[in-house]
């Protein structure tokens, strides 16, 4: 048995959808009412705006482009999982929006807080999110049977998207919120959202790495994808212009040391090391 084979154990898509009956949250459970007293008397709202637009933009685009990865061809087990993270992004982006409604503006449909959030996200963020994974959603809805077109959308969707811009923008503005005993509920709100993420890459990681144990070929599609990706995910880890980024606590570079740790460890767990990229 080599060392790649024997390093890790990963819950299989069954063990996930059992894990994920046992992690039901109601997004109107939480308590906003400290928020809404909190935002009506913040003065500087560029850093915050900036991360809660981000997310509301990003969440939109990871709920709507999702159906072709159920559709694609997997197991009865893998495709009864991935059901179940498409109705956990619907209810992540329905407590963003909630959170929007209630603290941020005023009640709207979803489509308009997106709108508005759009006018925060950087061109990098738009690469991601509208060019990137839109495409590689459509690739995979017109060819469900095409490996090829699956392993491209789960190295976008589960490795970057969640696995590296998700958990380091959860680790940064949550410190930060955290220590400034800044929108509580919000905080709480996020930290069950991150719990339900760490499943969803625990199955980008176990089909990725299943896939590439039984081809290396398999190998290439991470390496040629994460390739095309990567220079807009630093980008995207940049705060905007007249941010006050000192706020969180750490620089750009190291948000983007974070990032890269983390990504670094999941491909030498997949079998595709950062460095044969």
């Amino acid at each position: 048995m080599t060392e790649r084979t024997h390093e890790v154990h990963l819950h299989d898509p069954q063990t996930l959808y059992r894990h994920w009956e046992e992690s039901q949250w109601n997004p109107w459970d939480i308590d906003l009412s400290v928020d809404q007293r909190q935002w009506a008397d913040l003065e500087d709202r560029s850093l915050v705006s900036f991360v809660l637009g981000s997310l509301m933009v990003a969440e939109e685009r990871i709920t709507t482009k999702f159906s072709g990865l159920v559709g694609a061809e997997g197991s009865e087990e893998e495709v009864t999982f991935l059901a179940t993270q498409q109705v956990d992004e619907a209810r992540h982006m329905q407590f963003y929006a909630r959170f929007q409604d209630e603290v941020v503006a005023e009640p709207t449909v979803i489509a308009a807080h997106v709108q508005r959030a759009r006018a925060l996200v950087s061109p990098a963020f738009q690469t991601i999110f509208d060019d990137k994974l839109v495409a590689a959603h459509e690739r995979l809805r017109a060819n469900p049977s095409d490996l090829g077109a699956k392993i491209a959308f789960v190295t976008i969707y589960h490795l970057i998207l969640e696995g590296t811009l998700g958990l380091t923008t959860f680790e940064f503005a949550t410190r930060f919120m955290t220590r400034e005993g800044l929108l509580p509920g919000f905080v709480a709100g996020y930290s069950k959202i991150h719990h339900d993420e760490h499943r969803h890459i625990g199955y980008g990681i176990w089909f990725l790495r299943k896939a590439v144990l039984e081809d290396d070929s398999m190998g290439d599609v991470v390496r040629g994808t994460l390739r095309d990706l990567l220079p807009a995910v630093a980008e995207s880890l940049t705060p905007p212009p007249g941010a006050d980024a000192s706020a969180l606590g750490a620089s750009a570079d190291e948000l983007r040391a974070f990032a890269l740790d983390g990504l670094t460890r999941r491909l030498t767990i997949v079998g595709v090391p950062l460095n044969t990229l």
